[in-house]
């Protein structure tokens, strides 16, 4: 063989070595990429291998029936994502969720009311996370009235007080022409537990009527002039719905899904408005866009009280309001928490203000403005186990 010739075969096997190990890791690539996924999946900025190897944890939260069917939604949702966790949500009031929480018996609690002065001072390092938007109805049985039926703030004031006794009480009548009031007693029926949604219901009272603002006042729990009591919303519309010519207040999604008959109320511009998922979003959007920052007083925040006087907003349903998540900044002051409960805590919440968001408008309540995510990120990320931020996003 020629020396030429010698060195073209060298050449040759050199190419068809390189070839040979360039296929070699091609396949080894393949093979890895094909066993072993790279951890690269997010979801709302959780990675999603977090949950792939994490033990299995129940988060317990309990408080406002208000929000009860966005929060089991979100809960069943959530767990088909990640079933090594589980939400038991018991609904129990926002009077009951905010003692739970203050006596650290549950991971998170909710509540339709911030907390009050004393409440945010004896609590050390709370957090309120606005999580969805909604609105409280006047909710009624009349015997051939269908949705609809009109009040003004003053009117339902003074039934609530027991000085409009009648459903053909002249003032009631002068506002419905043509609908066939009777002469029936009106019997009015309220909350009886601590509730989020008495709170929202005799803020908006307070703010239109001088006289229940001074005698009785806005409150989780209020000494009712008069009327029946029930528990949750869903003892108050048993009572409205088993007795003709009863008058209550309820959530609208509860109300909405329970099929009961609600009225519109009249607004600051003059406009009898009834409930829905557009009138709420005119109302966040007519309201106040200054917030506190998560961990600071939340007691005088309102959305009732920012739209009350607004004559411009005039398609907003004046009883709009917030419902808020309440938990620690330092996670450790809870019984039994450690860094794997945290974890899951922290990234459930991230997920409630994004993903979640996506199950409220088919429930009837308002998703969240981008102000107010972002206001919630930020809250978020300050969450701390043993001093250490929990966020992994």
């Amino acid at each position: 063989m020629q020396p030429r010739e010698k060195k073209s075969n060298k050449k040759m096997l050199a190419a068809v070595g390189i070839i040979l190990v360039v296929l070699i890791a091609v396949g080894a690539y393949y093979s890895f990429g094909t066993t072993n996924p790279p951890a690269t999946t997010t979801t709302s900025g959780i990675n999603t291998m977090t949950y792939e190897s994490m033990q299995p944890v129940t988060l317990n939260g309990a408080g406002a029936t208000f929000p009860f069917p966005l929060i089991s939604k979100m809960s069943a949702e959530y767990n088909k994502l990640y079933p090594a966790v589980q939400i038991n949500y018991q609904s129990i009031g926002s009077g009951g969720g905010i003692r739970q929480f203050t006596v650290k018996t549950v991971d998170f609690g909710a509540s339709d009311a911030p907390l009050s002065d004393a409440q945010f001072a004896n609590v050390t390092g709370p957090l309120h996370i606005p999580f969805t938007i909604g609105g409280v109805v006047p909710t009624y049985n009349v015997p051939g009235v269908d949705s609809g039926l009109k009040f003004t703030g003053p009117i339902l004031a003074d039934i609530f007080l027991g000085k409009i006794t009648k459903w053909n009480d002249p003032q009631l009548v002068a506002i419905n022409p043509g609908v066939n009031l009777p002469s029936a007693d009106i019997i009015v029926v309220h909350r009886s537990d601590g509730s989020g949604t008495t709170y929202v219901w005799t803020n908006y009272l307070s703010d239109v009527s001088s006289e229940w603002k001074e005698n009785v006042g806005k409150s989780t729990s209020v000494n009712w002039p008069v009327g029946l009591g029930g528990k949750g919303n869903e003892g108050v519309a048993g009572i409205v719905t088993q007795n003709p010519n009863s008058l209550g207040y309820n959530e609208f999604a509860y109300a909405t899904i329970n099929k009961i008959t609600f009225g519109a109320v009249q607004n600051a511009a003059g406009n009898y408005v009834l409930p829905s998922l557009e009138s709420f979003t005119a109302a966040v959007s007519a309201a106040s866009s200054t917030l506190p920052k998560g961990d600071e007083n939340w007691s005088k925040v309102s959305i009732i009280d920012s739209i009350v006087s607004n004559s411009s907003a005039a398609n907003a349903y004046p009883v709009t309001s917030f419902s808020y998540l309440l938990v620690y900044k330092e996670l450790n002051i809870i019984p039994g928490m450690d860094l794997n409960r945290a974890k899951a805590l922290v990234s459930f919440l991230w997920w409630t203000v994004h993903d979640g968001q996506q199950y409220a408008s088919p429930l009837v309540y308002v998703p969240l403005p981008g102000s107010v995510v972002t206001l919630d990120e930020a809250t978020i990320k300050t969450i701390t186990f043993n001093g250490q931020s929990v966020f992994q996003g």
